[in-house]
């Protein structure tokens, strides 16, 4: 067929490919950054489109917003203005491991952030499908699209999400797509190919969709949210919008026996899907398989938004036939005469493996082409944005001509997220847990725009209302702290030990003191401390913190700085790891692979004994 290209005649220096939750932070940040930005989607009507669950955050996945949100990036403010169900998770357990969640309305998290990116000066948003890259040797130069449109950029960021090659399965029907309803992108995977990237295959998969007019929620079990909710944004204070509660309910051992007696029409068990699915979010079929000693599996029935009546029930995700997903559906409590509204689905699409990435983000084989997200091979809305976000940041500062951003595994939750990309890849969908950051009480929530606030100022995202905000709260911590000290209590002081609980004190001991006995915090100070009390919970909080935990933070930070010794030392770009002698074979091979820039990065590539560390520490010494 004939296709004639036609040249857009305004140049850009950054385009980013793909509108999902990567693509909006990747181009709200090099546009925020002054830079003249072309956001392309295949669809305007579907931007930032919640595919699966309509919920943000969660265990490891809060830290990860609340650090996008610190940086200047736009998903805490977009869940704030839509949320309708917020949670912090793991209250009864250490600081390090609280997380926030909460549950959006799918449709005007869309609109909303669709309204972000049009009123956003210096980003044109336009419709279209990318087919191709147009390079200049091994330099990106720009994109061309399937209704034959070249557009011309400096920079290239490609957040495809499952649209490469994507295949959706219903039963043993499949037929191609990237989202149901939505066509998939057919021919950029095949040219990535060819320019030398690995490409492979993953699976993932959606539950059916519920009208809740037809669930009985008369006999299931409630669950709220937080009273009052929690904002993620550390712009804001409080929640406005009306909240809802989801409800609970469980399979049985009916449901699970029509499962099992489905297996032989699911795609995932007969050999039809290919790709590897996600551990850590199975689909119900996978949970019956492998856990048959189970009688009930949880289910939450929760809604999709305000003025919708349909229901997402979490926990349910299949791709069994039409007939069986109905089925099993009516022998669940609540559902006994449900209606599906859309399908279960699973889709499988192509991604690249993100070793062949630098830390940037920014591939190692074209100059100026960088991934995010999906086609990175990890899944959740909250690890795609984060990478935006940074890929977005370093493409910006790439076209300044700056040094890229590259986040610590000390600093943030993103940086362990893209030093376990970069350096180890992976062969199934990637998600972030609190057990992936080895110094993860230094990583909270709390302290996520102490942490990178500053950074998200010096390249151009933090504007003056949240950088006032943040100044404010640190001048705040460090007097409320200075009060904590002052504050004493003596042996005369009968009343407030009696409030205290504490018995036979012989010496005065300051608030700091007070605050490390087990059983008193922070509530009970302010009762006996009125000074206390003209600081913001947020900051008493925050505080209580770091005097509650002050010995272990103190080894995290030792524990930090020996780590950096080793970290922060550069391996030239030219070494010749073959020339290396007393390295085997398979390490050599992986060293040319990843192409570590320093020895922190190196260690931690799958498979380097100690042995090669030191014969590698030795050999750059030489270069």
């Amino acid at each position: 067929m004939l296709t004639t290209k036609i040249t857009y005649q305004k140049k850009y220096k950054v385009i980013v490919v793909g509108a999902g939750h990567a693509g909006c932070e990747a181009a709200l940040a090099t546009a925020r950054m002054g830079l003249d930005t072309l956001l392309l989607t295949m669809n305007l009507d579907t931007i930032a489109q919640m595919s699966c669950n309509p919920a943000i955050g969660g265990l490891a996945k809060g830290q990860l917003v609340k650090e996008i949100d610190a940086l200047g990036g736009e998903m805490a403010l977009n869940t704030d203005a839509t949320g309708l169900q917020f949670r912090i998770l793991n209250t009864k357990k250490g600081p390090a491991v609280r997380a926030s969640r909460a549950q959006a309305d799918r449709s005007l998290y869309h609109q909303r952030m669709k309204g972000v990116l049009e009123q956003q000066p210096l980003l044109d948003i336009k419709q279209g499908a990318v087919e191709r890259l147009a390079l200049v040797g091994q330099r990106v130069a720009g994109v061309e699209t399937r209704e034959g449109v070249v557009f011309l950029g400096e920079k290239v960021v490609l957040t495809s999400g499952t649209f490469l090659r994507g295949l959706i399965h219903v039963g043993m029907n499949n037929f191609p797509g990237g989202r149901a309803g939505e066509p998939a992108a057919m021919g950029l995977s095949g040219q990535l190919k060819n320019l030398g990237f690995e490409v492979g295959r993953l699976k993932t998969g959606t539950p059916p969709r519920l009208d809740g007019k037809t669930i009985n929620y008369s006999n299931l079990q409630p669950q709220y949210g937080d009273d009052p909710p929690r904002p993620f944004s550390f712009l804001n204070q409080t929640i406005d919008g009306r909240q809802l509660p989801c409800f609970i309910t469980y399979t049985n051992r009916q449901t699970h026996e029509l499962i099992t007696g489905g297996l032989d029409r699911s795609p995932l068990y007969s050999g039809v899907i290919e790709g590897v699915g996600p551990r850590y979010c199975p689909s119900i079929e996978d949970k019956i398989v492998r856990f048959p000693e189970k009688d009930q599996h949880q289910i939450f029935l929760e809604p999709e938004g305000w003025n919708t009546t349909e229901v997402y029930p979490n926990g349910l995700p299949t791709s069994l036939p039409v007939d069986v997903q109905v089925a099993f559906l009516r022998t669940i409590q609540g559902l006994e005469r449900v209606e599906v509204v859309r399908f279960g689905y699973a889709i499988e699409y192509d991604y690249v493996d993100p070793v062949q990435l630098k830390p940037s983000l920014e591939t190692k084989l074209i100059e100026g082409l960088y991934h995010a997200g999906q086609i990175n091979g990890t899944s959740g809305y909250e690890e795609a944005a984060a990478q935006g976000l940074l890929a977005g940041i370093n493409a910006g500062l790439a076209c300044r001509e700056c040094a890229p951003l590259v986040l610590g595994r000390d600093q943030a939750y993103i940086g362990v997220l893209i030093d376990d990309l970069v350096n180890l890849g992976t062969n199934e969908p990637y998600r972030m847990f609190t057990s992936r950051a080895e110094y993860r009480l230094l990583l909270r929530e709390d302290n996520a725009d102490q942490r990178l606030t500053e950074i998200g100022r010096k390249v151009g995202l933090v504007a003056e209302d949240r950088w006032r905000l943040y100044v404010e709260k640190v001048a705040d911590l460090n007097a409320a702290e200075e009060k904590l000290k002052n504050i004493r209590v003596g042996p005369a002081d009968k009343e407030i030990l009696a409030r205290l609980k504490i018995e036979d004190l012989q010496n005065g001991l300051s608030g700091k003191e007070l605050l490390k006995r087990p059983g008193i915090d922070m509530t009970d100070l302010k009762v006996s401390a009125v000074e206390l009390k003209a600081f913001s919970e947020e900051v008493l909080e925050q505080l209580e913190i770091a005097v509650k935990y002050e010995g272990y933070i103190k080894r995290q930070i030792e524990q930090v700085e020996r780590f950096r010794k080793t970290e922060n030392v550069a391996i030239p770009e030219n070494i010749n790891y073959d020339a290396i002698s007393g390295l085997t074979a398979e390490v050599r091979e992986k060293l040319n692979k990843v192409r570590p820039l320093t020895l922190g990065q190196a260690s931690r590539i799958r498979g380097m004994t100690p042995a090669a560390m030191a014969i590698l520490s030795v050999a750059i010494r030489r270069v």
